[in-house]
């Protein structure tokens, strides 16, 4: 089969929910981020063979459908939408580098979208007819007794681990600082939506900050997990036959597998090994790495269970810096991988865990 390749990556930039992002709908999110890449890449709509979408938190609908449409996209793209919460937007991505592998398609549109701030209020509607039960969080296993809150399971990966409440504080510290030091190179890889050019929770951290967190269980506290979050992020993908009119990105591997549901922090490390593996790659053949942050602990300890160095890690800062848009997450990890390896020409990879002990793992070549 053929290679596939990525030549163009955008995403908007994050805000935490009630925010600056906050009155707009998942499609007038995705759309713009739609437009401008297809500009960045000098391609015609009419060129596009498929949008495929990750959302974890809309009320279904087919949003890849309504963001098509709402990005004048031509009427024949029917839009793929898919649901594997944290890891979806790096799913999709893998789903159209099988879509253009297997010749189906030439060009894929793939990434995700989230609006935290406008997602559906959910209800169960009980088999007796009583009145509808409000909740949350839908289930991510069979188990209630082994579904556990991601924050809980976060504290029991770092009592696991022995990784201090003070080592995840200082991982956040290091990611707000990093991401502030790079504002200007993080534009350039977003999409201004309403009048927002940068990462508005990207802030300078410190210790005294973090002692005055509120704690949410255990060592986990508001500064170094992730915030929720809107935003959208999306990447170009086209076939070898297209590639060579463009400055490519090529997709050397990628996995997605299942794991212990009781410590999903500990999932994109199968993932990892499984994609660099197939890349005939080894951790220190990675030049830049984007782990997820959804809490400090899980990128600790992805870092150290895959066998990285501390500087391959979020060279950008993370998700801590920016916020948790869920079914974006994924895609803005690959937008900024795609944009480091243009300039380094090397090799990179993207991984992501997701509830319910989930792993996703992505390798670049630039």
């Amino acid at each position: 089969m053929s290679p596939s390749y990525i030549i163009a990556a955008r995403r908007s930039a994050v805000a935490p929910r009630g925010g600056a992002l906050s009155n707009l709908l998942p499609h007038e999110l995705a759309a713009p981020v739609i437009a401008d890449l297809l500009q960045h890449a000098g391609i015609e709509r009419d060129q596009i063979d498929e949008l495929i979408l990750s959302n974890a938190l809309g009320a279904g609908g087919n949003p890849a459908r309504i963001a098509a449409l709402a990005a004048n996209l031509p009427e024949r793209i029917a839009g793929l939408s898919i649901d594997r919460q944290c890891a979806g937007g790096l799913d999709a991505i893998l789903l159209g580098d099988v879509m253009i592998r297997s010749g189906l398609h030439d060009v894929v549109i793939a990434g995700g979208v989230e609006s935290y701030s406008r997602r559906p209020i959910r209800m169960h509607a009980p088999a007796d007819g009583s009145a509808p039960v409000p909740y949350n969080q839908a289930p991510f296993t069979p188990w209630p007794d082994r579904d556990p809150d991601m924050a809980t399971a976060a504290d029991t990966l770092a009592q696991k681990l022995g990784i201090s409440h003070e080592e995840q504080d200082r991982w956040a510290q290091g990611s707000h600082a990093k991401a502030r030091a790079a504002e200007d190179v993080l534009m350039q890889e977003i999409t201004p939506i309403a009048g927002l050019s940068q990462d508005s929770f990207t802030r300078d951290l410190t210790p005294r900050h973090c002692s005055r967190a509120k704690t949410v269980c255990g060592s986990i506290t508001a500064a170094n997990m992730a915030v929720a979050a809107d935003g959208a992020a999306f990447v170009l993908m086209v076939s070898e036959r297209i590639a060579r009119n463009h400055s490519a990105v090529e997709v050397l591997s990628g996995a997605t597998l299942g794991a212990d549901p009781l410590q999903p922090g500990l999932a994109p490390l199968p993932a990892i090994e499984n994609s660099l593996k197939r890349a005939s790659l080894t951790p220190q053949d990675v030049d830049t790495a984007e782990i997820m942050e959804a809490f400090a602990v899980q990128a600790i300890a992805c870092l150290r269970g895959a066998g990285f160095a501390e500087d391959q890690i979020n060279r950008h800062g993370g998700a801590l810096a920016r916020g948790h848009p869920v079914g974006a997450s994924g895609a803005i990890l690959a937008v900024h991988l795609y944009h480091q390896l243009q300039h380094t020409k090397r090799n990179g990879l993207a991984a992501i865990a997701a509830a319910g002990g989930i792993g996703s793992a992505l390798v670049l070549q630039g």
